[in-house]
């Protein structure tokens, strides 16, 4: 009997303890490291209830300092991992009397072969843009999930339809086939937004995907299968805000851990605030404080904390998932220095890793100020460090340029010829994403519905300086007006979804249009695969005559030629003008046609045309 109440008081005491135990640490971020980084200082954020009143240890590791906030439910615990092994680093809490009340492990993890080396994405690729949501469903069970509110609801256009990571690897092989070369999809980390949540730009969990898209482990195993097939693939960052249901926003660390107004101010979206010598503070605090919308409050990044957590980050994932490149949405919204910062410190640890920001300007030299080592920043001593920013200035020539078929002194091809006369306002040209489109505009086959048009764009797309963006369903027609709404520019991917009338990701299950779409830009995107002078060569352009554009992309002894008639008229182009590239050369093989193409005199171009020719 004795030996029995032992037993029962033993079981009570574990039981209570279990219990205790289980109310103490709700989250650890970052859950692990790594050895050798070049940010070894690693800020460890406990949080659970009360959390502050107990003491922290760390085993083998020496803590540099522990911050407790004005929320009891926080500690940040800063400890040093530098020249530290691999292994697990046991983390302890007390309480007042000395009793260990948590025990926990913090990992540092065997770093992989050369990853601070990593190389990244350049103008050799063409990047795959997709929204998973609406690319494929590769795994119906996770459509819907008990942790997160939205339930999948094909039926609604701006509902979760369903798409997934499952989905993305099942048609890897269709995305290399293309001739894409790096996939960016935006957002895979949890959006628990009551609705409208299968965007993901509203945040609510930065260490998890999405369960609706699969798991960690899911998103690991992407890019693991990316890489087997010589894909990179691109992570869509959000630095400047989360979603209003991220779970640390029901419980801030800190009062300053948003921009307050107190609580909701809106952003003006004007973000050339960040530089104007004239502005009014007021608009200025607008821009970078101001909340991107009432459902994504504005980080402010100032807060050391908060700067802390986001860097950490973006750095756990790169070497979790083994990414190849980042690009960040809302750039210029973000407070320029801190965000600048955070950008050193990441090419810091990755010195040859690609980051492409969303610049959303329609000036060149706007646009150039937010680029690494820029000569307009430079007027007012600044340094983004971004490597590469997105070139909207061609999209907005895009969006024009083909309807102007009777081009007078400015308009038609000369949009484009204008656009690279402004080269030399960047600090690398070459490391600018240009597009036709992407997930918050229009989409080009919506302003532009015949393929004649399409062909000339993605001849453009194809063969001019930069990083190529091709957003997903283009290359099969489809279409968008953004007037709608989002969700109209943001349509399921046909066939990746079962019982589909058609699968577009198959030759066999395309329609004839659709077919036409996809031979002519997997021609394009497989031929520049092996172009250098694409990649990497330098462009001699010709005043546009008559709505015919003339470049030449030149690298060593490769040249390749690009005549594009925007013109719906039949025209003669006379070659003389063209001697100082062209010199003794008599013919070249135009790829789109495959034919040889004498080069004596003139060309005959008809309307609507493009020819490009290897020299």
């Amino acid at each position: 009997m004795q030996h029995k109440i032992q037993f029962i008081a033993a079981f009570t005491l574990i039981f209570i303890s279990t219990a205790f135990h289980a109310q103490v640490v709700k989250r650890m971020e970052p859950l692990n490291w790594w050895e050798g980084m070049h940010n070894s200082r690693v800020e460890i954020m406990l949080y659970g209830p009360k959390i502050a009143e107990f003491n922290v240890q760390v085993e083998g590791l020496t803590v540099m300092q522990q911050i407790r906030t004005e929320n009891p439910n926080y500690i940040f615990v800063t400890v040093e991992t530098k020249n530290q092994q691999a292994g697990k680093y046991p983390i302890t809490l007390t309480n007042a009397r000395g009793r260990v009340v948590e025990k926990l492990d913090f990992e540092l993890k065997k770093r992989r072969p050369n990853s601070a080396q990593r190389p990244s994405f350049d103008a050799s690729d063409v990047i795959y843009l997709l929204m998973p949501d609406r690319f494929a469903n590769g795994n119906p069970d996770n459509d819907s999930h008990p942790s997160v509110k939205e339930k999948a609801d094909r039926s609604k256009p701006g509902g979760r339809h369903g798409g997934d990571i499952q989905g993305i690897i099942n048609n890897l092989d269709y995305i290399k086939d293309l001739g894409a070369t790096a996939i960016w999809s935006t957002p895979l980390c949890e959006d628990n937004d009551e609705t409208y949540s299968y965007h993901t730009y509203g945040q609510s969990d930065l260490y998890r995907i999405d369960p609706r898209y699969g798991t960690n482990e899911d998103y690991v195993r992407l890019v693991e299968e990316a890489h087997k097939r010589g894909l990179k693939i691109i992570k869509d960052v959000v630095p400047n805000h989360w979603g209003a249901e991220h779970w640390m926003i029901h419980d801030l660390p800190t009062y300053d851990w948003l921009h307050q107004f107190p609580g909701y101010g809106q952003t003006n979206y004007r973000s050339t605030t960040q530089k104007d010598p004239n502005r009014a503070e007021i608009d200025f605090r607008y821009c970078v404080d101001g909340w991107f919308v009432k459902s994504m409050p504005d980080l402010n990044q100032r807060n050391a904390l908060v700067f802390n957590y986001l860097l950490q980050n973006t750095l756990w994932w790169i070497e979790f998932a083994n990414l190849d490149g980042l690009r960040v949405d809302t750039y210029p919204y973000n407070d320029k220095q801190k965000i600048a910062e955070w950008t050193k410190a990441i090419t810091d640890e990755y010195p040859q890793l690609n980051i492409a920001g969303e610049i959303w300007l329609h000036d060149q030299a706007q646009i150039s100020y937010w680029q690494k080592d820029s000569p307009i920043g430079a007027i007012q001593s600044y340094n983004s460090f971004l490597p590469c920013v997105m070139d909207f200035t061609f999209h907005d020539a895009v969006g024009m340029a083909f309807h102007e078929t009777h081009a007078g002194w400015d308009n038609g091809m000369f949009r484009f010829y204008e656009n690279l006369v402004n080269d030399f306002l960047y600090a690398d040209a070459n490391n600018l994403m240009i597009f036709l489109e992407n997930h918050d505009t229009d989409r080009f086959n919506h302003k532009y519905p015949n393929i004649q048009d399409y062909t000339l764009a993605m001849v453009l797309l194809a063969t001019h300086r930069g990083i190529p963006q091709l957003y997903y369903g283009s290359e099969i027609g489809m279409a968008g007006d953004k007037s709608k709404g989002d969700a109209y520019i943001r349509e399921d991917f046909p066939g990746g979804w079962p019982g589909d009338k058609n699968n577009a990701f198959t030759q066999e299950g395309r329609t004839q249009k659709q077919e036409q779409y996809h031979a002519i830009t997997k021609k394009l995107l497989n031929w520049r695969k092996n172009t250098a002078a694409i990649h990497y060569g330098r462009t001699v352009h010709f005043l546009p005559h008559d709505n015919i554009y003339v470049y030449f992309r030149i690298l060593g002894e490769q040249v390749v030629m690009v005549v594009i008639n925007n013109s719906d008229k039949d025209q003669e182009l006379k070659l003389d003008r063209f001697a100082e590239i062209l010199q003794s050369k008599k013919s070249g093989k135009d790829i789109l046609s495959g034919k040889s193409i004498a080069l004596e005199g003139k060309l005959n171009l008809g309307g609507k045309s493009a020819l490009v020719l290897e020299l």
